[in-house]
């Protein structure tokens, strides 16, 4: 069979060295003569396979001592709530930067807790590109408080590279799309979390990295299964947790560790991200509208010149083995998702189908 080139942002597209252990375990997982849907969570092999799991990401990402690594369930959503739940009785009137879609979802969804500062920080140049105000210059409160961002925003295809360090801020990221894509300095943050289909494994299963003084504030009303406190206490496993979504994430943790870490993810990403800017910026057909201090490395958003080829342009990438391409309902146009496991060949092939592309419609 000819090679698919899965651009799409999540559930997003896995290493084929992963997939093909899946496969190859599927049924008899660890000689258990069980497939690894169905053994049991408590079981000695699965919980020493955990052990290790974050044992390789605490290592990846240089995880200090005092942080718990907690695998939760809901997705990034789930934490938009379980945030309020948990910090606003210690930090009453939180700070939430507005950048993009998702950073307001958590903003809005804070609100139903707490009465969240919602700062906007997304910017317009006079020919009506997109940018992200300096960190400096976010107008944050002057409380002793947390403060919610999202260093990348999918949807619009806006990336926030600089890595906050404000007074009094106990600093939270979403890094759903972020996570495991270049190198972060965690002990700058209070908790960072993110979602698993985008550079982790199969949606299911959810990653809290959080500082051991954040927990025991949580609100008498909070649900069991978002305290991080009886998460941290019960190792993640209070009630059955996704085991298959934890069992790849283990994979690709591993995957990465195997091949440099993160340094030699970093430059990978920074070399796909680079051939298909330069791409863009070499044509009027295709636009995208993001200042280049802030275009996502992760999630490469532009538009056709002529909107009305929008369609056409996704259903002859399909015939040419280039899915997912489609971008957004909010915004339109076309993005791709080029996350860990998309190969260089990809980046190329796509670039070469928007030449013919524009060839034949320019």
């Amino acid at each position: 069979m000819s090679t698919i080139y899965n651009f799409n942002p999540g559930p997003a597209i896995l290493p084929k060295e992963v997939l093909l252990e899946i496969k190859n375990n599927f049924l008899n997982w660890n000689h258990s003569k069980s497939s690894i849907i169905e053994i049991s969570h408590r079981s000695s092999k699965f919980i020493e396979f955990t052990l290790q799991a974050e044992k390789n990401l605490r290592y990846i990402l240089n995880i200090p001592e005092n942080y718990y690594i907690l695998f939760c369930h809901g997705g990034a959503r789930g934490q938009f709530s379980a945030i309020p739940l948990n910090l606003t009785k210690k930090f009453i009137k939180p700070d939430y930067i507005n950048s993009g879609y998702w950073s307001l979802c958590a903003a809005k969804e804070a609100k139903k807790y707490c009465n969240p500062n919602i700062i906007n920080v997304r910017k317009f140049t006079q020919d009506n590109k997109v940018y992200i105000q300096s960190i400096q210059n976010w107008k944050v409160s002057y409380k002793n408080t947390y403060l919610h961002y999202c260093p990348n925003e999918t949807i619009e295809g806006i990336e926030i590279f600089e890595e906050p360090f404000l007074k009094n801020k106990i600093i939270i990221g979403d890094f759903s799309s972020t996570i495991l894509s270049r190198q972060i300095n965690i002990d700058k943050y209070g908790m960072i979390y993110a979602c698993a289909q985008k550079n982790i494994g199969p949606a299911g299963i959810t990653l809290v990295i959080i500082r051991n003084d954040l927990l025991g504030s949580v609100s008498y009303q909070t649900p069991s299964i978002l305290d991080y406190q009886l998460l941290a206490q019960s190792n993640s496993m209070l009630n059955t947790p996704s085991v298959f979504s934890w069992y790849v994430a283990g994979l690709v943790f591993k995957w990465i560790k195997e091949l440099g870490g993160l340094d030699f993810i970093e430059k990978n990403n920074k070399k796909k991200a680079r051939i298909l800017y330069k791409y863009l910026h070499s044509t009027g057909f295709y636009k995208n509208y993001i200042v280049p201090i802030n275009q996502s490395r992760m999630n490469i958003t532009f538009h056709l010149q002529k909107k009305e080829l929008t369609d056409l342009f996704v259903k002859m990438a399909e015939k040419n083995r280039l899915y997912g391409l489609k971008g957004h309902s909010l915004v339109g146009g076309i993005r791709a998702s080029i996350y860990n496991a998309m190969p260089i060949k990809g980046i190329k092939h796509l670039i070469n189908f928007m030449k013919f592309f524009e060839k034949k419609f320019g």
